[in-house]
This record gives C-alpha cells, sequence and structure tokens, in this order.
C-alpha cells in the first residue's frame, strides 16, 4: 500500500522530496489565506483561494521531483496524456468565478497559454516553456490579492510538469 504520499507526491518520493513539496503547499496556501482573508472576501472564497493555492505552490515542488518524473514521463504516456492533464487545470476559471476583480477574459487568457504552450512544449523545443512562462506573466496578470496564481501555475504545468527528466540533466557538467 503507498498511502497518501503515492497519491499527492508519487511513488518513491523521498522524505526531502515529501519535505518540500509539503512545505511549499502550506507555505503557499498560508499566504494565499492571508491575502485572501485581508479582502474580506467571504468564507467559501478564500476557502477555494487556499486550496487552489496549496495544490498548485505544492504541486510545482512535485512535478519536478523524480519520483513524480518516473509517475508522469513514463513509457506509454503520450502527448494527450500531458495536454489532458494541462486542461484539467480549470482554476482559472473557478478563480473567475468566485474572486472579485478576476475577469472571465484573464482566466481565458491565462487557460489559453497554459494549453498552448503545453501543445508547443510537447513540439520538444525546452525553452519554448520558459519564454511562454515569463511572457505569460506579462499578458495575463491576476488581480493583485492573487498576484501569484499566473506564475506559479504556469511553473506548474510548463516548467516542472512537462520537463522530462534527460540522463544529461542528471549528470554533473563537465569541466
Amino acid at each position: 500500500m503507498g498511502g497518501i504520499n503515492d497519491v499527492l507526491i508519487a511513488p518513491g518520493a523521498t522524505m526531502s522530496d515529501r519535505l518540500v513539496s509539503y512545505g511549499s503547499a502550506v507555505a503557499g496556501a498560508a499566504l494565499a489565506l492571508v491575502l485572501a482573508i485581508r479582502q474580506e472576501w467571504p468564507w467559501w472564497t478564500v476557502a477555494v483561494v487556499t486550496v487552489v493555492a496549496f495544490d498548485l505552490f505544492g504541486g510545482a515542488v512535485v512535478n519536478a521531483s523524480s519520483a513524480a518524473k518516473r509517475k508522469y514521463q513514463a513509457p506509454g504516456r503520450t502527448a494527450r496524456n500531458h495536454l489532458l492533464f494541462v486542461a484539467l487545470h480549470v482554476q482559472p476559471f473557478v478563480l473567475a468565478l468566485l474572486v472579485p476583480e478576476f475577469a472571465w477574459t484573464t482566466a481565458l487568457a491565462i487557460y489559453a497559454i497554459a494549453l498552448g504552450g503545453a501543445v508547443l512544449v510537447l513540439q520538444g523545443h525546452r525553452p519554448t516553456a520558459f519564454a511562454i512562462t515569463v511572457l505569460g506573466l506579462t499578458v495575463a496578470p491576476a488581480p493583485e490579492a492573487v498576484f501569484w496564481f499566473t506564475p506559479v501555475l504556469l511553473i506548474k504545468l510548463l516548467l516542472s510538469y512537462l520537463d522530462p527528466i534527460r540522463p544529461a540533466d542528471e549528470q554533473p557538467a563537465q569541466g
């Protein structure tokens, strides 16, 4: 039995991976909670924003772990699997529904950047993920109280999840 760590992180995650993943998730959720409370939003908005932050901050770290790479980049995983994973991240629309000043056009732009970016990254040009992420930060900024949303979502999906481990990446640089 793998337990909750196998579900939330990945089978074979090290203690260090678990600590930094959960630590990032909790720290991100705490930041989001404080910012949301300061806005005096309804409790359900505060709760949803906090859960979204927990998922994104933790997921950005989890997806960069070797254990998650083995799980998500395993043989048999196709571009369709990866696009589905990205497409299921509908948090921009959830925030547009619940967060005042989070426009539907902003939500659509963020979602399109993430999904379109995933299509381009899956074409095999690794620097594209970084280009889309940095440009996406300026094209679709979220309201101040959820300023963290766009960068963390794009980091989680484009830089962390879609970037596979390559043998050359795991070896130290030579001279």
